[in-house]
């Protein structure tokens, strides 16, 4: 299995890790010519969305990815990820995200919640999102404070904080379980 990390900007290299860590084989998509690749699967890291926008555009990256995972590329998006699969940006999972919502970089804070189907794990939040609104399809995984901060739909999972910055494989290891649900 090879998996793909969008590598414009953000937290990449920490999933790049996660994945060695667990064995699987990784490549950094930077420009068109990394997507022409074979892999299984996508992560979306965080960093600043709106930096990331802009580069998949600038490096005709944009219609490719979103027409990838509409298509059905397995796909996890984190933090600023989550937002990059929202109805406002790729428009590829069903769900409006509402940014900065924990506020900005002194609102950041670390805690051990549930997440369904995979146990108490604990969850770095900076200057984090957090899903409004799901569409039918849509099931949640996790909420904190009544806030929607991990959901998966069909083939994509997204989460509001950085499991990348922690030492728990978990949430990777779920990911990359759908994937091989699908082969």
């Amino acid at each position: 299995m090879k998996i793909a990390v969008l590598a414009l900007q953000g937290a990449f290299e920490e999933h790049r890790q996660m994945l060695e860590q667990l064995g699987v084989e990784s490549v950094l998509i930077r420009n068109l010519n990394d997507w022409q690749q074979h892999f299984d699967g996508l992560i979306l890291p965080g960093g600043e969305s709106t930096a990331m926008m802009r580069v998949m555009k600038d490096e005709a990256l944009f219609e490719p990815i979103r027409d990838a995972i509409k298509d059905g590329l397995p796909v996890f998006g984190t933090c600023a990820g989550m937002i990059l699969l929202d109805d406002k940006h790729l428009g590829c999972m069903d769900i409006t995200v509402k940014r900065n919502a924990y506020g900005r970089q002194l609102g950041s804070f670390c805690i051990e919640h549930e997440v369904n189907q995979i146990g108490i794990v604990p969850m770095v939040f900076i200057r984090a999102p957090y899903i409004e609104r799901c569409g039918s399809g849509v099931e949640v995984l996790s909420t904190l404070d009544n806030h929607i901060v991990a959901a998966r739909q069909d083939h994509m999972l997204a989460c509001s904080f950085h499991p990348e910055l922690t030492a728990d494989t978990r949430i990777h290891k779920y990911w990359l379980s759908t994937i091989y649900e699908k082969r």
